[in-house]
């Protein structure tokens, strides 16, 4: 489908007529329309529709000026709404129907209420008790935004009452201010920023009005004012799309060394462009913030019907308190999800396929994200809000990892010195998880990555820990629910123990495992066949090296490696701000024995300091490299707080 023309519209509206400011009645569903076709310009011309049906299409949000005012009924199920705060421009809406929009919850039916104080009924349902709810919601918030105030007020000092003070009681009430169920808090966290921002505006005069209903016309804010406040769908859970200051594109820095290095002439240096370079983690948005340490990156799984080779260029990062979801090509930021108080060191993506309430299956990306806290919060991207929080362990979450073959099965790896196995379940109709706990998996010392063996990854899981690589049965036939590490792996033979921490861990291909920190200066590529086969009985093994891979002789650790097993790919950052890229399908076409030389990279990207972002950055550590599986795109993360995305050509 595609523009909507007068035409259309005139063969589709009620009374006939060949005048749109006639019609009164307008049935535009089924025409798989998307959010683009809906031409403000156009419909602005509908001066006295009352009814509009645009069910059955795929729509993904509503435009915010279509100039509809004196609508009554709308009808927009079954489409793809994320957001319902674009419903403040129908002032006089009466009926609404939703469902079948898989993205929509609990809390945006109470936005609804709070936005539309005409509505009488929603999904065919009388609206009055969810109006009710609102109310008292609304009158208890109010009344606790109220006293936050004269708290906050009351603890500055006449010289501190300014500006800067005021937009820090909003942050604070953002923080402090909590009411009702978990399963309600991203309503009446909405409200709490609504609330106090009218406060700042009014200098507080407002705090009276407290006790009066919502709907009064006493306590009712404007709808211009409204429109204003819900911008923004969440305050901690924020769609950020960052403005071009914030957002720099970096053709000035086009000029960027790509280094072959290898001695092979038929491993040419690949063409990397860099794209952006973003600070989308600095905390509160502040363009002087490079300390903010960024930790992990992931891509979303590429899928789209028929297209089983489809290229992601999604890309989700996190550091600091906020996970971000990136645009590669563009470098706008899709959505950012804060939570105050956490640190993300992790995230993984998993992709469900979902029933609706009408019975259509959906497609659905969930991101997992974990940290400090020790809990993982299930994030619903397209939607840009929390749908579950498991609290997985009593201390900080290192990395997480879903399985290859499950999609709803997730490790979480923690600084309590245990691995756990999570089955996440699918969500509900209210989109919420139940998760249950599967296995528990002991370790001696702190993993750091985890990674199921690609030809067995129901079987066995790797896991590169503080003291070394281990590797853990997790057949869920077995009896027992808690497990210890089966088998240790080293990587110098007639050594007992390795000893050696192993902070990078991939499969390169089904069979190759990628793993770092074992040895100063070198990845170590091995054979996991080779390796278990000669394992007979013994609980700790040395590795079948294949080939050691030259790398920084740096003794600073934490640098995570990464692979592109379809393209044959290992990547790596260093403590300089450098791009190891090493294209290993050579090596893995050898036949043994290998050679037993360092085997040098192919290509090693370096970048200027990003001086468009007018910061100065002194020093740049490149911890984290991630491409998506086709090497497309590539994208790496500082610990300046800077997300740099790069494309091959």
């Amino acid at each position: 489908m595609g523009p909507l023309s007068a035409r259309l519209l005139m063969q589709r509206g009620r009374p006939k007529s060949d005048r749109l400011g006639k019609i009164r009645s307008l049935d535009l569903s089924g025409l798989k329309l998307h959010s683009e076709h809906l031409d403000p310009k156009l419909l602005s011309r509908l001066k006295q529709l009352q009814e509009l049906d645009l069910s059955n299409n795929q729509l993904e949000t509503l435009p915010a000026n279509l100039g509809l005012s004196h609508l009554r009924i709308l009808r927009c199920a079954n489409n793809q709404l994320g957001d319902v705060t674009a419903f403040c421009q129908f002032p006089q809406l009466e009926e609404l129907s939703l469902e079948g929009n898989p993205f929509l919850t609990v809390n945006d039916n109470l936005k609804v209420s709070f936005l539309l104080p005409k509505l009488r009924k929603v999904n065919g349902k009388d609206a009055s008790s969810t109006s009710s709810q609102v109310e008292n919601l609304n009158r208890e918030l109010t009344s606790r935004v109220t006293a936050h105030w004269e708290k906050f007020m009351a603890s500055l000092s006449p010289e501190e009452k300014a500006e800067k003070a005021q937009a820090d009681f909003v942050r604070s009430a953002i923080r402090d201010v909590r009411y009702g169920p978990e399963s309600l808090s991203e309503f009446t966290q909405w409200r709490v920023q609504m609330i106090s921002e009218e406060l700042v505006a009014s200098g507080g005069t407002q705090v009276h009005e407290a006790d009066i209903p919502e709907r009064s016309p006493k306590a009712t804010v404007t709808q211009e004012s409204r429109a204003s406040s819900v911008a923004l769908k969440r305050p901690d859970d924020v769609p950020l799309n960052l403005s071009p200051k914030k957002r720099v594109c970096t053709s000035p820095l086009a000029q960027v060394e790509g280094s072959p290095v290898a001695s092979d002439s038929s491993q040419p240096a690949l063409k990397l462009e860099p794209l952006h370079f973003l600070q989308c983690h600095s905390k509160n948005n502040n363009p002087q913030d490079l300390k903010t340490q960024l930790w992990a990156c992931a891509f979303e799984p590429a899928w789209e019907e028929g297209h089983a080779g489809a290229t992601s260029q999604t890309v989700a990062t996190c550091g600091g308190e906020a996970v971000c979801v990136i645009d590669c090509q563009t470098g706008i930021v899709l959505h950012k999800y804060k939570t105050p108080g956490e640190e993300f060191f992790s995230v993984a993506w998993t992709a469900l396929t979902v029933v609706t309430q009408a019975g259509h299956k959906k497609r659905w990306s969930v991101l997992a994200a974990a940290g400090l806290r020790g809990q993982v919060r299930l994030l619903h991207v397209r939607a840009g809000f929390c749908c579950g929080v498991i609290r997985a362990h009593k201390r900080a979450i290192a990395t997480l990892c879903f399985s290859p073959t499950h999609e709803t099965h997730l490790f979480t790896a923690s600084y309590d010195k245990r691995i756990i196995l999570w089955d996440i379940g699918v969500p509900n109709h209210d989109y919420e998880f139940q998760a249950s706990q599967l296995l528990t998996l002991d370790t001696t010392s702190t993993p750091l990555r985890v990674c199921p063996v690609a030809s067995c990854p129901d079987a066995y899981l790797l896991a590169g820990c503080e003291s070394g690589c281990c590797c853990w049965d997790v057949r869920l036939d077995q009896p027992q629910k808690r497990r210890v590490c089966e088998v240790e792996f080293v990587f110098s033979e007639g050594s007992e123990v390795s000893g050696r921490r192993v902070d990078g861990l991939a499969f390169v291909n089904e069979d190759v495992v990628a793993s770092k920190g074992n040895s100063f200066g070198t990845i170590c590529l091995w054979s996991w066949s080779q390796t278990w086969v000669s394992r007979g009985s013994q609980s700790t093994v040395a590795v079948v090296v294949l080939a050691r891979l030259q790398w920084s002789p740096t003794e600073l650790a934490y640098f995570s490696l990464s692979t592109c097993p379809d393209k044959g790919i290992v990547l790596c950052g260093d403590e300089e701000g450098n791009v190891w890229i090493y294209d290993v399908r050579h090596i893995l076409m050898q036949q043994p024995p290998l050679p037993a030389a360092l085997q040098a990279p192919t290509q090693i990207l370096k970048w200027p300091q990003p001086r468009a972002l007018g910061q100065t950055v002194t020093k740049t550590m490149v911890n984290t490299v991630v491409a998506n599986p086709t090497f497309t795109y590539l994208t790496a993360l500082t610990d300046s707080n800077i997300v740099a995305i790069w494309k091959r050509h």
